[in-house]
């Protein structure tokens, strides 16, 4: 919320509070027996959530600066502004369009996914040209086609405008204001939003990173973040290492397409070196469920030998025992192979990827069995 008042988005008054003590003096601050309380967590349908203390809902209306002493890990406290009506409106990148699109309805307040449900006729969409940027005009009509009243219409419109160059300036991927509101005195303001940014900008979005709650984040997530690395953990109990998004998924639907299930997804991007591999192979098997490790690299930027020799010393310095299914194409695959073959490792090359997911897939069968029928499996090479 500091972000749209400093661009001059309206906004209701409120400070970040991380303690109840300090809950407690914000309210003070704030100057008002009528304050909300917002749970501040990375995640949507926040007023389904409970308070360790037991109190239910991620956003409580209170009364007094003492009864904002209840706390979460961080939470926003604000005014409270009484609403004559609510709207939605955000802003995001939709490929239909080749680029940002403004959408609005009549039915703020509520989780757009049930608005499409229920009623979709009240879903409008509005497609900006990128080079041309948000004019008022289109803003305007939007407006007034979303059901603001003629007297607000123009200020909605100006505060749209304001998102937009919001929404360009700092590299965001989905701006949602939800509820966008005119609220008793007849001011539109922004009551509250779910901001996403390209993690791509980080180097020149330092201002915006810098804000972010590592606390949130899953331990394993936030380590390959460090290692800068791609790394979503799943439920399954195949490892996955990739170069590149598109492979990575392709690869995670062929292990599916084979019964199997992929325990991550990770991708190690196109100039990952030694020790981004090893310490992927650390984030993979850090996760007791994995019972075999699918390697796929298409070498172009990346060199296959690069991570065939991050392979090997993880291999070595993790001392791993299950089994890992290789398949490595491109850029020094012939001097990758001649390491791995060196290496005495267990490790399975296969030059078939549609092969090396089957082959995954069977070992960590046989591994989820042996474990589960408490039996030490060794795997041979064929020679």
């Amino acid at each position: 919320m500091k972000l749209l008042k400093e661009a001059g988005i309206p906004v209701p008054y409120g400070l970040v509070a991380r303690t109840p003590e300090e809950a407690y003096k914000v309210a003070r601050k704030i100057g008002t027996n009528d304050l909300v309380v917002k749970a501040q967590v990375l995640a949507g349908g926040r007023e389904k959530g409970i308070f360790e203390g037991g109190l239910k809902g991620g956003v409580q209306m209170v009364c007094s600066p003492e009864e904002a002493r209840r706390i979460c890990n961080q939470v926003l406290v604000c005014e409270r502004r009484y609403l004559r009506k609510e709207y939605y409106f955000a802003i995001t990148m939709e490929r239909a369009f080749q680029g940002p699109v403004l959408i609005g309805s009549s039915h703020g307040g509520l989780r757009i996914e049930d608005v499409a449900a229920e009623h979709p006729d009240t879903i409008l969409k509005e497609p900006v040209d990128i080079l041309e940027g948000l004019q008022k005009k289109q803003a305007l009509q939007l407006a007034q086609k979303m059901g603001f009243p003629s007297q607000v219409a123009e200020e909605a419109a100006n505060n749209m405008v304001k998102i937009y160059n919001f929404f360009i300036k700092y590299d965001a991927v989905m701006v949602e204001i939800n509820p966008m509101v005119e609220d008793s005195t007849g001011r539109v303001m922004c009551m509250d939003a779910k901001i996403i940014f390209d993690s791509n900008s980080a180097f020149r979005q330092q201002k915006v990173f810098e804000l972010q709650d590592w606390t949130q984040m899953d331990e394993k997530e936030r380590e390959a973040a460090n290692a800068e690395l791609n790394y979503i953990a799943l439920d399954g109990n195949i490892g996955c290492l990739v170069n590149g998004a598109g492979l990575a998924m392709a690869t995670m639907d062929i292990i599916k397409l084979h019964g199997g299930t992929p325990a991550n997804y990770l991708n190690v991007g196109g100039g990952a070196t030694v020790e981004q591999v090893t310490e992927a192979f650390k984030l993979i098997t850090s996760n007791e469920n994995v019972q075999a490790i699918l390697v796929n690299i298409f070498g172009g930027l990346m060199r296959c030998d690069v991570i065939a020799h991050g392979i090997i010393m993880s291999a070595k310095d993790l001392e791993l025992k299950i089994p890992i299914v290789v398949r490595l194409q491109g850029t020094r695959v012939a001097d990758a192979k001649v390491l791995i073959a060196e290496s005495g490792l267990k490790i399975l090359a296969c030059d078939d990827l549609d092969k090396a997911a089957k082959m995954a897939v069977k070992l960590s069968e046989i591994m989820s069995l042996a474990k589960e029928l408490q039996i030490d499996v060794k795997f041979h090479l064929p020679s």
